[in-house]
This record gives C-alpha cells, sequence and structure tokens, in this order.
C-alpha cells in the first residue's frame, strides 16, 4: 500500500475529533462495537493503538497482538490507522487524550514528526510506549521496543551474500526516508556487503515500504542493469513487488526482504524469494502492554530502560517450516 499525505483540515479536540476519526473509518472501539455505551471509558481502563494501516500484514500482527493483551489484562481498546501520515497521528493523539486514556502504543509515522504529539500527551498525564520505530528523542516515550534491526540486518547481509557466491551485481530497494528503520537496515546490509569487493551495488532507490512502487523501481532498475544478480530489499512488502518484477521479466535472480511476513514465509517454502529477517511483532506489542500495566499499576513508575531492542531471527529454506505468525518455533 503507498501512504500519500493527508489533506484533511485539523480536527478540533474532542466529541468532534473522534466522530470524524470514526466516520473515516480510524479504528476498532470496544465500547462501541460492542453493542453498548458509546460514552468513554474509565481513565485506568483505555489503552489507544495507533500504528500504521494494517493492510500490510505486519502492522495487523501488532494491532491484534497488543489489542488481544491489553484485553486478558482487563482493558478496553481503540485501535487506530495513522497511515504514515503524522497530521493524522496528531489528531489520533488529540482523541486519546480527550479520552484520558490510561496509555498509548504507538508504532510511529515519523521519527521526527512524532515528538510533538508524544510529548503532548506526556504533559496530559498519559504515558507512550513505542513499538518497533523509534523517535529521535529520548524522555519522551516511557518505552521505545524495537526489534534490533542492525542485527537483522547482519543476518540478513550474510545470507544475502552467501546466496550471491560473495560476488555480482545487485540492487538495494530502501525503505521510507523518515523511518529510521530504513537507514539503520540500509547500514547493516552495508557493514556485512561490503566487505566483498566482488560484490558491486549497481542501483540503490527507496521505494518507501510500497509493493507497486518496489514493483515498478525493479522493473526500471533490470532495465539498466540486466546482469544484476541479488535483489536486497529493506522490507517484505519491497521485497514482493522486486520478485514480481522479477518473475515478469523471466531472470533467476536472488530476492531477500525483512519482517518475516506470511506471504515471504511462504514465498521462500516455493523456493521463490530466498530469505527473510523476522521481526517478532507480535511479542514486541504484548511487551508494551504488559510494561503499560506495569507502569500504570506501579503509579507512573518503571523498571525498564527506555530504549529496548530484541533480535531477529533468519528465516530461510532449512527453517522456513516453522514460521507462524512472525515467531520461529523454538526461538
Amino acid at each position: 500500500m503507498k501512504y500519500l499525505p493527508s489533506r484533511r483540515a485539523f480536527i478540533a479536540v474532542g466529541a468532534a475529533s473522534v466522530l470524524a476519526l470514526a466516520a473515516c473509518g480510524g479504528g476498532d472501539d470496544d465500547a462501541s462495537s460492542s453493542g453498548g455505551s458509546s460514552a468513554a471509558p474509565a481513565a485506568s481502563k483505555l489503552i489507544v493503538i495507533i500504528t500504521p494501516s494494517p493492510d500490510n500484514v505486519f502492522f495487523k500482527a501488532e494491532q491484534d497482538a497488543a489489542a488481544a493483551q491489553a484485553k486478558s489484562l482487563g482493558y478496553e481498546t481503540l485501535v487506530l490507522s495513522h497511515d504514515d501520515d503524522p497530521t493524522k497521528q496528531s489528531q489520533q493523539f488529540d482523541t486519546a487524550i480527550s479520552r484520558k486514556a490510561a496509555a498509548i502504543i504507538l508504532d510511529n509515522a515519523g521519527a521526527d514528526a512524532s515528538v510533538t504529539a508524544i510529548q503532548r500527551a506526556k504533559d496530559a498525564n498519559i504515558p507512550t510506549f513505542l513499538i518497533d520505530r523509534e523517535i529521535n528523542k529520548t524522555g519522551v516515550a516511557v518505552a521505545q521496543i524495537v526489534s534490533n534491526n542492525a542485527q537483522g540486518a547482519g543476518l540478513g547481509g550474510q545470507e544475502f551474500a552467501k546466496l550471491m557466491g560473495n560476488k555480482g551485481e545487485y540492487a538495494e530497494l530502501l525503505g521510507k526516508p523518515t523511518d529510521t528503520n530504513a537507514g539503520v537496515r540500509s547500514k547493516g546490509y552495508h557493514g556485512i556487503l561490503d566487505q566483498y569487493p566482488d560484490l558491486k551495488m549497481v542501483a540503490q532507490q527507496s521505494a518507501n515500504w510500497d509493493q507497486a512502487e518496489a514493483l515498478q523501481k525493479t522493473q526500471t532498475i533490470l532495465q539498466a542493469h540486466p546482469n544484476i544478480k541479488g535483489i536486497i530489499a529493506g522490507n517484505d512488502t519491497m521485497a514482493l513487488g522486486a520478485y514480481a518484477a522479477v518473475q515478469a521479466a523471466k531472470k533467476d535472480i536472488i530476492v531477500v526482504g525483512f519482517d518475516g511476513s506470511p506471504d515471504v514465509v511462504s514465498s521462500i517454502q516455493k523456493k521463490a524469494i530466498k530469505a527473510t529477517v523476522l521481526q517478532p511483532a507480535s511479542k514486541i506489542a504484548q511487551m508494551a502492554v504488559d510494561q503499560a500495566d506495569a507502569y500504570i499499576k506501579a503509579g507512573g513508575k518503571t523498571d525498564q530502560p527506555e530504549k529496548q531492542s530484541i533480535d531477529c531471527v533468519l528465516v530461510n529454506a532449512d527453517n522456513a517450516d516453522t514460521v507462524k505468525d512472525f515467531a520461529v518455533a523454538g526461538s
């Protein structure tokens, strides 16, 4: 899915904001979807979960895991999607503040653009627990729980180099420039790949995490560089787009992704895409909710560091059959 900036006018804080978000499908509110009263639940019983679009199965997994864990702990949930639009995210923070949420679980819409909204929630005594993506400031969110993207990219880079036989031309598809993960993963890949003088990167382009854009960019790259032997992508969505272009061109090209999405795991099982790096999306979302619950019950205290990093796992033909819902059995 390609995310485009929203052109909606700013929506005022309060009930009008909630109604406007509901009208455009902003999320699922347990209090209203169950057929009961639409009144806001008590402040201590609402956790607001905000992520990019659930059209991407990775973010859907985050939403589902966080909501299920919150409900198991006795909270109401409000699940919203910002579609990588900081303005929409800001409006959703205003909704959380007006609803006097107990906590916010956030996969953010920009490392810099999200800081103001998170600070606004903090000023309203609502803690934010970040998952998947970091922001470029500490001391604003209570926690930033992310996959160890550098470690994961190292795994991906090593596997890609091995598959390439440590030589040949390759291309790299980068993620969204405003997402810290895009830069960290690319740097991690090159920490490995640049050690091999016979591996030559002939093209490097951003496809903004988007499958359709990755397909188009890959088609252009293949036309300009017909001898490419491999493509390494910053996420699985772009890897799928790249592989579709490779198939259409009837070429035998190695494709490696990052995320551990079910579609790419299935592709690996079919000996199509060669490998991916799995992020434990569900585990991280559950951890954020558990830490939010502990923080609330401790009266605003935490014994966890703000920055927390969870290791990734390489998925290839050897272990793809053991992967389910962004988790590898036994890992």
